[in-house]
């Protein structure tokens, strides 16, 4: 997120109680963006995005786009989707269980974790360099994501 503000204009992430989230504002040519941190547990991320859909009056389908990792996906694979199931995602299932099936998402691919290791500590954990250089090449490609799929949204 902070490197996508950065892309794309946005100032430093403001601390906005009333949305439990850190916010940043910016824009993709003169589409306005703000870029939403929650602060909830991730499990409960679709409570955040509820407070901000509901507040400036979105439509979900069109206005709102969830990017996350996904520990079902290869290290380092990038996928755009409309809409969707939230797989094994606790963060998407939150979302789904609030707005339903049908917002685009980008998922960031972390691979399968290790077995043994727990899930959570796991994700929160620093990647080797190898590891590390596979996620930073997907992230480079963000921004171009990001900008085609909001241009092509604000189209429909």
């Amino acid at each position: 997120m902070d490197a996508l503000a950065k892309e794309f204009s946005g100032g430093d992430f403001e601390e906005k109680q009333k949305f439990s989230a850190l916010i940043s504002e910016g824009r993709i040519i003169t589409a306005p963006i703000l870029f939403v941190k929650p602060l909830t547990y991730m499990n409960r991320s679709g409570e955040a995005l509820r407070k901000i859909v509901d507040f400036y009056k979105l439509d979900p389908k069109s206005q709102l786009l969830v990017l996350c990792d996904d520990v079902d996906l290869p290290l380092g694979e990038v996928r755009v989707r409309m809409k969707g199931g939230p797989g094994t995602h606790n963060g998407l299932k939150s979302i789904v269980e609030i707005f339903g099936e049908d917002f685009p998402r980008i998922r960031i691919g972390l691979g399968a974790h290790p077995s043994g290791d727990a899930l959570s500590a796991w994700v929160l954990s620093i990647p080797s360099p190898a590891d590390q250089k596979i996620i930073s090449k997907a992230l480079r490609e963000l921004p171009e994501l990001v900008r085609r799929t909001v241009l092509g949204s604000s189209a429909m």
